[in-house]
């Protein structure tokens, strides 16, 4: 995979920009990759993760700043796509200095690049980063952040399965639904919770045991299976993968029984193509960087100034934006997924043409 774009290397990325950055004495390596400045200013979370190599590092930093300019173009937000990895086991080696020392990185790049959380990374994670760069969201009520972005992340996938529910069954409710759960972090018990609540019927899994305690003392009608391929195979109606990438795969999509996948997790399809195979087998696909929408959108409300029922009115906009891709799709004759890119390319394009024009 190179980072130039290239016609003669269909694997290249066409990134404007890829940071390593390495403080040895704290153990920091971390690599910042900002896809598009087009609509401004790149967004994106910081990851914290034991990668096998410092390839997988580049790649996954690369998929997901590419997928954060998709995401922020079609939230409507005037940011552009940025992400960042962290290589390493946050429990073995996350400390005060290696987070400081990563926010004196982010504040080198004097605002192409604006961090938040994401997997292994938290809110006072955001607290002490921010000590070395004011190009940080994310932050704790106390801070005048808005706290924990998966409230809203888990409300957007929410209201973007109600839109695919309709698309399918004709009625925005999960009612009467049987939804399996894969992942009870910090999205997907908040999801479990709107989905009880709308009536739905929910299976979960999580390779955390401590998830699966949560779980069985606050919501004891859930039904647990053992692993992430049982889910998949189980009798459901919606699949809503909320863990890691890679979800839908040559292995998975044959065995999944559901109508409709929509989840929380970024990168749910392992690789091109993984799309029409779901369109083939009648599975419609909620694309996953346009209905898990909602954490961006309450992180880039931070920036202007929180406000949570602006910042919720937004994300609930999401029901709005996934029935627009999924009718734009229909017209069209494609996957959902592609109608997605199409209409985020669109944008950028558009809006992002405008910078062409001089200002003083």
């Amino acid at each position: 995979m190179g980072v130039f774009a290239s016609t003669e290397d269909p694997g290249s990325t066409g990134h404007e920009q890829v940071v390593f950055c390495q403080d040895k004495q704290s153990g920091l390596k971390a690599i910042i990759g900002i896809y598009s400045t087009a609509l401004g200013p790149a967004l994106g979370g910081t990851r914290f993760y034991p990668y096998a190599s410092e390839d997988d590092a580049l790649a996954d930093v690369l998929d997901l700043s590419r997928g954060m300019a998709y995401k922020n173009a079609l939230a409507g937000l005037d940011l552009g796509g940025g992400k960042a990895v962290i290589w390493g086991d946050p429990e073995q080696i996350k400390s005060e200095a290696l987070l400081r020392a990563y926010g004196r990185f982010v504040e080198s790049l004097a605002g192409r690049y604006y961090t938040a959380c994401d997997v292994g990374t938290y809110v006072a994670d955001m607290d002490v980063i921010a000590r070395e760069t004011s190009y940080v969201t994310g932050r704790s009520v106390e801070y005048g952040g808005a706290g924990d972005s998966s409230i809203l992340t888990a409300w957007g996938v929410f209201h973007g399965m109600r839109a695919a529910a309709e698309h399918v069954w004709g009625t925005p409710s999960l009612a009467g639904r049987r939804v399996g759960v894969a992942g009870l972090g910090k999205v997907g018990k908040y999801l479990t919770g709107h989905l009880l609540d709308d009536g739905a019927e929910v299976v979960a899994t999580d390779v955390n045991p401590k998830a699966l305690k949560w779980v069985r003392a606050t919501h004891p009608q859930v039904a647990l299976v053992d692993d992430a391929a049982a889910l998949v195979a189980a009798d459901i109606d919606v699949y809503a993968p909320c863990a890691l990438g890679g979800a839908l795969n040559d292995d998975t999509v044959p065995a999944l029984r559901a109508k409709v996948v929509a989840g929380a997790a970024n990168n749910q399809l392992a690789h091109p193509g993984i799309e029409k195979l779901l369109a083939d087998r009648g599975v419609l696909y909620a694309p996953d960087y346009v209905v898990n929408a909602g954490g961006v959108i309450q992180v880039a409300d931070e920036i202007e100034g929180f406000n949570f029922d602006r910042a919720k009115l937004r994300a609930t906009r999401i029901y709005d934006t996934t029935r627009e891709i999924l009718r734009l799709a229909d017209d069209e004759g494609v996957p959902p997924a592609v109608a997605a890119d199409r209409l985020a390319e669109r944008r950028m394009a558009e809006v992002g043409r405008l910078r062409t024009i001089h200002l003083r």
